[in-house]
């Protein structure tokens, strides 16, 4: 039964989702060769049913196998995802998440860049003034 309710993914389920949305479909034995340390066929085929129970995953038979495929786009995971780090480590905070991106040393954002983050902030502060107007 697939539950609409967003869930929690365990490591390897991640890992897992990673490959799929990466290859679009995979069968058992692609996304076993797209994991790191892979476990065994019959397990992968286990957290296969396990991610299609939770919605994540759907399949179709092809030549004889099984062929999974995300059920979102990646971009409706992502968010789910970035709400999850959200909570975990920056207390619910867009801007502390943003400050910690923007004070990595190693982050070397272009021109255009910083010039579409800042279009997005001023709509965000657009958006806020039409709510509280």
């Amino acid at each position: 039964m697939r539950d609409n309710k967003p869930a929690n993914l365990s490591r390897r389920e991640r890992q897992i989702m990673d490959v799929i949305y990466a290859r679009r479909k995979a069968s058992v034995s692609q996304v076993r060769a797209g994991l790191e340390d892979p476990p065994s066929y019959s397990a992968v085929r286990a957290l296969l049913r396990i991610l299609e129970n939770k919605g994540h995953l759907q399949h179709r038979p092809v030549d004889g196998k099984y062929v999974y495929s995300a059920t979102r786009p990646r971009r409706y995971a992502a968010r789910g995802a970035l709400r999850r780090v959200l909570e975990t480590f920056f207390d619910n905070s867009a801007a502390q998440a943003v400050a910690a991106l923007l004070s990595n040393s190693d982050m070397n954002l272009s021109d255009q860049e910083l010039t579409q983050l800042a279009a997005l902030l001023q709509e965000a502060r657009n958006r806020n003034r039409r709510k509280n107007s």
